[in-house]
C-alpha cells in the first residue's frame, strides 16, 4: 500500500497521541511523504558489475564486443575474431572459433566497420600470416568455455598455443597479461596492417623494452590517425620484421614493415605484461597517456581501478528485483549506454580536431557520435544521469563546428563520415538547453544549430525551397523530410525559450513540412516524384525513399506534432487503428533486402531506431494499456541474456537506452519537450542517483508478468492523473509509485490524462499534388490535382499562362509545364512546377527483363521518356535490374532509317551497381527476325575495381537501311568479384540503365 499526505498527518497525530518525541514525528512525516529530501539507500545484493554480461550483443546482429573498456573511454581493448563482413563490424562475433589477436580500438554496435588498431597476438613461433586464408598463421583456436569477461576486464585461453591472455584498461591505455606454457618461444606478433587500408605506418624499436609508432588508415573514417607506445615487462631478446611477402627481415629499413614478431627474454616464465598507450595526436601523447594512467601500476591495480570506475558508473541507477536475467539485461544495457561517445583527447588536453590539426581544450573532447540513433533515447538518458558529460558533448559539437564548419552527424576519429541523415546534434543541444543544462556558449550553439539547418547538402536546398524533398532530387527523401522537420522543431523550441521570435516563426513552420509527404488517400508518408506520389506504392517495400526502413516504419515519425499528425489521419481513433495495423501487419518486407530491419512485431521493427517511439503513441490516443502490452512484450521478448540478446545493431547505446528507460517505466518520445511518456515498469524498485544529490525512486507493487497494467500512479504521495512525467519532476528527486494488476484498466484513458505534442501557431498550408496524370504520355493525359488540406483552393498555370482556380481535371496534349499552389485564407503554399513530356505516339518499348520495383524510374516507358539521369542512383531516375540481363526492344512504329543507337549505364560499385559485361544491339524489320551488324556488340571490363561513380554511354552506328525494331541486350556481371565487400555474402550485381536514344 502507499501513504498519502493525509495518511502522514494521521500518523503524526497518532504519534503525538502517544507523546512520542517531536523528532520522531518529523522523521515519520519525512518517511511517509516520500519527498525529495528523503534518501533511502538502495539495496545492492552484490557488486553491480557482476550483473553485466559483456557477451550480450556479440551474436546475431548486435555488433558489440566483449573486451575491456572504460566509460566513454578512448581505448577498447578486445579480441578480434572476424576481419570483414557486416557481422564483423565490432571485430568479434560469438559464433567464431578463432582469435586473430587483440586490438585497441573498436566500435560498439555500429553497422559499418572501422578501428581495430594495433593488433597484438602472443604466439609460439615466428609467423606473419594471420591464418585467415586457411594456411598456417598466428590466429589461435579458442572456446567460450575458457573465455570470460567483466566490465574493464577480459580473459581467454588460446587452445592452439596454450597461452592464457588477460586484458584490462584505463581511459587511454591498457594492459595485456600473457602466461605462456613454458619459458621457450615467447613470441608476440605486432600487426599494424590488421583490419583496414593503411595510409601511413611505423614500427620503431626504441630500446629493449619499448616500441612506438603510428597507424594511419582509411576505412569508414577516410583519414584516421593513431599513435601508439608499447612497453614490455621483459626485454626484447630479438625482433624480426615482415618484408610484405612473409619473408623474415632482421631490420625494419626506413620503417617499411607493417608487421613485426618479438621474442621476449623470460627465463623464469613469469607472466608477460604489455602496457599500451594510444593517442590521436602524436607518439609523445601516447607515451604520456600511458605514463600518466598506468605508469608502474600492476595489472591487478589497473583492473581494480577500472572495475571500481564501472561500479561507480553503474550505481547511478540501482535496480532491486529477483529476476537475475532481467537485472543482467538492465545492467548490460546501462553498460552499453556508457561505452560511446569515446574520449578523443590526451591527458594534457590536446586532441586532433575535425580539420585534422592539433587543438587544446579544457573540457573533455569526444568522438563517435552516432546521432541518428542516440538523439532518440541515449542522449536524453545522459540529461538525467550524465549532465556534466552532456555539457562536454555539446562543447565538443561546438569545437567540431569551429574546426570543420558544421556540427557532426556521425563523426569518427576526426572525420565526417557523411553517414545517416538529419542534423541530430541539434536536438541534443536543444533538449539539454530546455532541461537547464547550459554550461556552453548558448548563442554560439544556436548559431551552429541554424547553420546545420541552412546548408544545401543532403536535400536541404530542395527542402527549404519546396517544403519537402522530391524523390528525383535526393535519396531517402521521405525520411530526410521527416527528420529535418523534427530537428527544425527543436530549433524553434530553443528560439522560443531564448526570445528569438523571428527564428521561432521560421523553424516552427519548417517543423510542419512533414505534412507535404503525407498522402491522404493511403494515410502513409510517401515520396513525391515530380509532384506526383511515387508509385507503385507498397508500404512494405524497402526502397530508396526511406532510410533503412519502409513506409510502415517511417509513417509515424512526427513526434513534434502528434496532434497535427492525428488530424491528418482523421482523429485519434484513426491513429489507434493505424497503430493496431502496424503491430498486426505481416512481418515480411518487400523490395530490397535491408539487414537493419529486425526485431519485427508486425511491421514495427525494434531492431532499427525509427520505430523506437511507436509503442508509446497509444498514450496519445488514450489507450495506454496497449502501450503497456507492447512495451512489456518488447522488453521481455526482444532483449535476452544471451549473445543474440539484442534484436538489432546496438548502435552506440540507443538500443540499450530504450531498455533502460522503458524498464523503469517511461520513455522520451519527443526529446525537446521535457516529457517522458509512461509505459510499464519491469522492476520492483529502481533508484536513480542524480548529480545534484537527489534520488528519484520508482517503486512497483504487485508487479508480475501478468500484472503488467497500471491501476494507479502516485508521485511523491500525490495521485498522478496523467500518463507522462516531466523532467524537472525527476530532477527534484522523490518517489514514483506504480500499482499494478492484470486488468487493462481505464487509467490514463481520459483526454485530460493524455500527453500531447502540438504545433498551434504559424500554421502552414501543405502543397498540392498531382493525383492523376502521366508525366510522360502519348497523345494526351488527363491531369487531376488534389491537396491534403480540407477546404484549400488550388491554383494552376500551364507554361507561361496566368494562374487560375482549379475546379476540375484538365487535359494536356503537348510538352507542358504545370505550375500549382494552394491557398486557404491568408495561407499560401510554395509554387511547384512539373514538366510533362509527350512521347512520340508511334514509339513503344517491350521489356523482356523485370526491373526492380523500387528502381522503376517511372515505369515501362522510362528508357524512352527523354528524361536523363544523374550519377545519383538513389533519385529514382535510373531503372535497376538485379542479377539479370537487360533485354529491351524499341518499336519505332514504322520503318525508318536509323543512324545511331545509344544507351546509358551507371557504375557505382560501392552500391553493387556494375557496368554490363557486354552490350549488343540488334535490328529488325518485322520484330521476329533480328540481325547483327559489324560493331554491333561491345565488351566491357565490368569486373575491375573502380571506385569512381561514372555514366557509360554505349553508342552503335547502324547500317544505312530502314528498320522498325531495335533490340538492346546488356549482359549482367552476376556474382560480385572477390575483391568486393559483398562477395563473402554471395552478392549479385545490379545493372542500372537509362534512356535508349535512337537517331
Amino acid at each position: 500500500m502507499h501513504f498519502s499526505i493525509l495518511d502522514a498527518l494521521n500518523l503524526a497525530i497518532f504519534l503525538m497521541t502517544f507523546k512520542l518525541p517531536s523528532v520522531l514525528i518529523v522523521f515519520a512525516l519525512l518517511i511517509s511523504c516520500n519527498t525529495s529530501t528523503t534518501i533511502t539507500e538502495a539495496k545492492k545484493d552484490q557488486p553491480l558489475i557482476n550483473y553485466v554480461n559483456t557477451f550480450i550483443g556479440t551474436g546475431g546482429h548486435g555488433h558489440t564486443y566483449p573486451g575491456a573498456t572504460l566509460p566513454f573511454g578512448m581505448m577498447q581493448l578486445s579480441p578480434d575474431t572476424r576481419l570483414e563482413g557486416w557481422d564483423g563490424c565490432s571485430g568479434y562475433h560469438y559464433t567464431d572459433s578463432y582469435i586473430y589477436g587483440f586490438s585497441h580500438t573498436h566500435l560498439s554496435g555500429t553497422g559499418i566497420s572501422d578501428y581495430g588498431d594495433v593488433l597484438l597476438m602472443p604466439t609460439n613461433k615466428i609467423q606473419f600470416n594471420n591464418g585467415a586464408d586457411g594456411n598456417d598463421g598466428y590466429r589461435a583456436h579458442f572456446s567460450h568455455d575458457n573465455e570470460s569477461a567483466e566490465p574493464g576486464y577480459y580473459k581467454v585461453h588460446l587452445d592452439t598455443t596454450n597461452i592464457d591472455v588477460e586484458l584490462t584498461v584505463s581511459l587511454r591505455s591498457g594492459m595485456h597479461k600473457y602466461q605462456y606454457p613454458s619459458k621457450d618461444n615467447q613470441y608476440i606478433v605486432l600487426d599494424i596492417q590488421h583490419r583496414d587500408k593503411l595510409l601511413d605506418y611505423k614500427i620503431n624499436k626504441l630500446n629493449d623494452f619499448e616500441i612506438s609508432g603510428n597507424r594511419h588508415s582509411s576505412a569508414w573514417a577516410k583519414d584516421q590517425r593513431l599513435f601508439y607506445h608499447i612497453k614490455f615487462s621483459h626485454p626484447i631478446k630479438d625482433i624480426v620484421y615482415d618484408d610484405g611477402e612473409g619473408v623474415v627481415l632482421s631490420k625494419n629499413y626506413k620503417f617499411k614493415s607493417k608487421k613485426a614478431v618479438l621474442l621476449l627474454d623470460n627465463p623464469n616464465n613469469e607472466p608477460i605484461y604489455t602496457k599500451v598507450g594510444i593517442s590521436a595526436v602524436d607518439e609523445k601523447g601516447a607515451r604520456e597517456n600511458l605514463n600518466a594512467e598506468i605508469g608502474n601500476k600492476s595489472f591487478e591495480t589497473v583492473k581494480k581501478e577500472a572495475q571500481d570506475y564501472w561500479e561507480s558508473q553503474l550505481s547511478k541507477i540501482v535496480i532491486e528485483n529477483d529476476n537475475l536475467d532481467r537485472k543482467t539485461n538492465f545492467y548490460t544495457a546501462l553498460y552499453h549506454t556508457m561505452i560511446a561517445p569515446n574520449r578523443y583527447q590526451d591527458v594534457d588536453g590536446r586532441y586532433r580536431g575535425m580539420d585534422l590539426d592539433i587543438h587544446h581544450a579544457d573540457f573533455d573532447y569526444y568522438t563517435v557520435f552516432s546521432l541518428w540513433d542516440t538523439y532518440r533515447a541515449a542522449h536524453p538518458l545522459y540529461t538525467i544521469i550524465e549532465q556534466e558529460k552532456t555539457n562536454d558533448f555539446i562543447n565538443t559539437f561546438l569545437a567540431k563546428y569551429d574546426e570543420g564548419g558544421i556540427m557532426p552527424m556521425w563523426d569518427l576519429a576526426g572525420n565526417y563520415t557523411d553517414c545517416m541523415i538529419g542534423y541530430h546534434a541539434v536536438p541534443v543541444v536543444a533538449d539539454a538547453y530546455l532541461k537547464g543544462i547550459r554550461d556552453f556558449d548558448v548563442e554560439k550553439a544556436f548559431e551552429a544549430m541554424k547553420h546545420s539547418a541552412t546548408r544545401d547538402k543532403f536535400g536541404l536546398e530542395a527542402y527549404k525551397k519546396y517544403g519537402f524533398i522530391p524523390v528525383d532530387e535526393e535519396s531517402e527523401s521521405v525520411s530526410k523530410t521527416l527528420e529535418y522537420a523534427y530537428d527544425d522543431w527543436t530549433i524553434a523550441q530553443m528560439a522560443k525559450a531564448m526570445g528569438k521570435d523571428e527564428d521561432y516563426n521560421t523553424y516552427i513552420q519548417r517543423a510542419q513540412y512533414y505534412k507535404n509527404v503525407f498522402d491522404p488517400e493511403s494515410k502513409f508518408m510517401r515520396g513525391r516524384f515530380r509532384n506526383t506520389w511515387f508509385s507503385p506504392f507498397d508500404p512494405y517495400e524497402v526502397n530508396f525513399n526511406y532510410t533503412e526502413a519502409n513506409s510502415w516504419q517511417y509513417s509515424f515519425y512526427v513526434p513534434q506534432d502528434i496532434s497535427g499528425f492525428m488530424n491528418l489521419l482523421g482523429g485519434k481513433d484513426k491513429l489507434q487503428n493505424q497503430l493496431d495495423e502496424l503491430f498486426n501487419a505481416k512481418t515480411e518486407t518487400s523490395g530490397r533486402d535491408q539487414s537493419d530491419i529486425t526485431g519485427l512485431i508486425g511491421q514495427y521493427a525494434h531492431g532499427n531506431e525509427p520505430s523506437h517511439h511507436m509503442a508509446y503513441l497509444y498514450n496519445f490516443v488514450g489507450r495506454p494499456h496497449k502501450t503497456m502490452e507492447k512495451v512489456h512484450q518488447i522488453l521481455t521478448e526482444l532483449y535476452t541474456n544471451t549473445p543474440d540478446g539484442i534484436s538489432g545493431n546496438e548502435d552506440c547505446g540507443q538500443m540499450s537506452a530504450w531498455y533502460v528507460f522503458s524498464s523503469m517505466g517511461f520513455y522520451p518520445v519527443t526529446p525537446g519537450n521535457n516529457q517522458y511518456i509512461i509505459g510499464t515498469p519491469l522492476f520492483d524498485k529502481a533508484s536513480i542517483y542524480l548529480e545534484n544529490g537527489n534520488v528519484f525512486t520508482i517503486k512497483s507493487y504487485d508487479l508480475s508478468d501478468t500484472n503488467i497494467y497500471i491501476e494507479s500512479v502516485y508521485l511523491n504521495g500525490e495521485n498522478l492523473d496523467r500518463t507522462y512525467l516531466m523532467h524537472d519532476e525527476i530532477m527534484k528527486g522523490g518517489t514514483l509509485e506504480f500499482y499494478m494488476n492484470d486488468n487493462p484498466a481505464i487509467w490514463g484513458s481520459r483526454d485530460s490524462q493524455r500527453p500531447t505534442t502540438e504545433i498551434k501557431d504559424h500554421i502552414i498550408l501543405p502543397s498540392p499534388y498531382i493525383e492523376k496524370g502521366d508525366i510522360t504520355f502519348r497523345g494526351s493525359t488527363e491531369v487531376v490535382l488534389n491537396t491534403s488540406q480540407e477546404n484549400a483552393k488550388i491554383y494552376y498555370a500551364l507554361n507561361d499562362e496566368d494562374f487560375k482556380l482549379y475546379n476540375s481535371p484538365f487535359t494536356i496534349s503537348e510538352d507542358t509545364e504545370v505550375k500549382l499552389y494552394s491557398e486557404k485564407g491568408a495561407l499560401k503554399s510554395p509554387v511547384l512546377t512539373t514538366p510533362f513530356y509527350k512521347i512520340d505516339p508511334n514509339l513503344s518499348i517491350k521489356l523482356d527483363s523485370e526491373y526492380a520495383n523500387q528502381y522503376s524510374a517511372g515505369g515501362n516507358d522510362a528508357l524512352i521518356d527523354g528524361i536523363r539521369s544523374t550519377k545519383n542512383y538513389r533519385t529514382g531516375s535510373w531503372q535497376g535490374y538485379w542479377n539479370t540481363d537487360v533485354i529491351a526492344t524499341v518499336d519505332l512504329g514504322i520503318q525508318k532509317i536509323v543512324n545511331t543507337v545509344s544507351i546509358n549505364f551507371l557504375r557505382d560499385q560501392g552500391a553493387w551497381i556494375f557496368y554490363p559485361t557486354q552490350v549488343t544491339c540488334l535490328v529488325s524489320v518485322d520484330g521476329k527476325n533480328f540481325e547483327a551488324f559489324n560493331e554491333g556488340s561491345v565488351k566491357i571490363d565490368a569486373k575491375t575495381e573502380n571506385s569512381e561513380i561514372e555514366i557509360l554511354t554505349t553508342k552503335f552506328n547502324i547500317p544505312t537501311k530502314k528498320y522498325r525494331y531495335i533490340k538492346v541486350i546488356a549482359k549482367k556481371l552476376g556474382d560480385l568479384p572477390q575483391w568486393h565487400i559483398g562477395h563473402p555474402m554471395n552478392g549479385k550485381s545490379w545493372i542500372f540503365v537509362d534512356e535508349i536514344s535512337i537517331k
